[in-house]
């Protein structure tokens, strides 16, 4: 049976059979709210994005209700409770659930016969994760806490290849050479009068160009190591005219 949050959440949704729109944020449903589940679904739901968050466990989903808006306590194997709540048709789903590797199982593979387009699944173990890949899992990580924050940022950030949160307000990340900066040099882009990040390393293929001179110039298919704050490299992404 689901419970009152669930019906709740269900009519929110609405009409949610008919085509999706095309939107600029994404749509999450995440299943088990431990410390990894919790900590992703909330980095999620602060980056815009809309969040499903689902849990056995009626502490959890009260406390979490408090931060996120779309929280429910329900059996994650319960199979039903998914098409009610039309969770296949959600862009991406990721299973957090830690401790009881069966649930994580079932949950898994309900949502990749409901059609949902991406599952991530956590797992503690290398033979979980190979199990969990046989069984239709898209990606498989052994995570803990900063992962899941650093995952949550990949996710809502599409241009973002790798994340690395060095500080609060400080972060490594790698992109893919945007459009405009394309066959300019480094003073030529500007990026960091304009953006306040700085290119510390150039993946060309193989060839890893460390500290690169302003003169360097930047080509197609580059892979930009940027330091700064998450929110300007998401900036310099979107404004430089989007990825190669």
């Amino acid at each position: 049976m689901m419970t009152e949050e669930t019906r709740k959440f269900s009519r929110f949704l609405g009409a949610r059979n008919s085509p999706p729109r095309k939107a600029k944020h994404n749509e999450f449903v995440v299943i088990g709210l431990g410390r990894f589940g919790s900590s992703l679904a909330e980095v999620l739901h602060e980056r815009g994005h809309n969040v499903l968050a689902i849990d056995a466990d009626s502490t959890l989903v009260q406390r979490l209700s408090h931060t996120l808006p779309h929280v429910v306590q329900m059996d994650a194997t319960n199979r039903d409770a998914y098409i009610e709540l039309g969770v296949g048709n959600f862009d991406t789903g990721i299973v957090c659930i830690g401790t009881d590797f069966e649930s994580n199982l079932l949950a898994t593979v309900i949502l990749r016969q409901l059609g949902v387009r991406r599952v991530i699944c956590k797992a503690r173990t290398r033979t979980q994760r190979e199990i969990l890949m046989k069984v239709g899992a898209d990606e498989v990580i052994l995570p803990e806490h900063e992962a899941g924050v650093r995952l949550g940022r990949m996710l809502s950030s599409s241009g973002f290849l790798d994340y690395m949160e060095l500080h609060k307000n400080i972060s490594v990340v790698e992109i893919s050479a945007p459009k405009n900066v394309v066959g300019h040099t480094l003073i030529e882009s500007r990026l960091r009068q304009k953006y306040g990040v700085v290119v510390v390393a150039i993946r060309r293929g193989d060839e890893v160009i460390s500290l690169p001179m302003a003169d360097e110039l930047i080509r197609r298919g580059d892979v930009l190591v940027l330091i700064g704050e998450p929110n300007a490299c998401e900036a310099m992404v979107e404004k430089e005219g989007g990825l190669e």
